[in-house]
């Protein structure tokens, strides 16, 4: 399995996996797309793509149906019955079945060979667009990501990145703990519901650690603890996420 081309931005940024197995154009559109506020990484197969997908947020794929050694249509098969991430398909000039069969699959667009780099960031840009608006309307489900202020949690890996990419160790607790104000932001949440809604992604969490957990999460997350911007305190009333979420479906 080759080794990814990436364009390293914060996590914040909408991630982009591109699969084609032209090093050339792998490269070319890294640095394009990587100067545009985008965070690509480039794979040149089936193997390594699948590796990424397991492992990080993807906001959409960018895939070759005419890989050398794989067929590009079959990874874009078992990608859409495993997930609703968007892909827009590279295809060749004269491929109008390919390029068909594809949108059928559910691709959401295409481009054909040879493309112009600014042309297929202005088509990524329409598909994420169309995406964020779909899930300001609910239809997407199974959320994969929380992002905010630069920060993302990955809720597969359950791994928390800070702005600049680093990863910040969280316990279980802390993890549910997260995920229930992030799943709420801007609503405020008694002990009592975060007791309860805590509890269903972690057992080990119970009311008299609510708070310690909070300020251990505030510590991780927070420049300054003692005056947090995101995990807030209402006086009386509990806790509120001060911040606005984006959810990653």
């Amino acid at each position: 399995m080759s080794r990814p081309n990436q364009a390293s931005l914060p996590p914040g940024q909408p991630h982009v996996l591109v699969v084609d197995d032209d090093p050339t154009i792998r490269e070319l559109v890294t640095d394009y797309l990587g100067r545009n506020e985008l965070r690509v990484t480039a794979v040149a197969d089936g193997e390594a793509m699948q590796a990424v997908l397991a492992d990080a947020v993807v906001d959409l794929v960018v895939l070759d149906l005419k890989l050398r050694t794989e067929d590009g249509m079959a990874l874009a098969r078992r990608m859409r019955d495993e997930s609703e991430i968007p892909i827009v398909m590279l295809t060749g000039r004269s491929e109008e079945a390919d390029r068909v069969m594809g949108l059928e699959l559910g691709a959401d667009d295409y481009l054909t060979k040879p493309f112009s780099p600014r042309e297929l960031l202005a088509r990524i840009r329409t598909v994420l667009r169309r995406r964020r608006s779909e899930v300001r309307q609910g239809r997407p489900e199974g959320i994969r990501a929380f992002r905010f202020d630069g920060w993302e949690l990955n809720l597969n890996t359950r791994r928390l990145s800070a702005p600049g990419g680093k990863a910040v160790a969280l316990s279980n607790g802390e993890f549910s703990l997260l995920v229930v104000l992030l799943g709420a932001p801007q609503r405020i949440l008694s002990r009592d519901q975060l007791l309860d809604l805590s509890r269903l992604h972690n057992d080990e969490v119970y009311n008299r650690s609510i708070d310690v957990q909070i300020l251990r999460l505030r510590r991780k997350i927070e420049k300054d603890a003692a005056q947090p911007r995101y995990i807030r305190t209402e006086r009386g009333a509990g806790y509120i996420f001060g911040v606005a979420v984006e959810t990653v479906y």
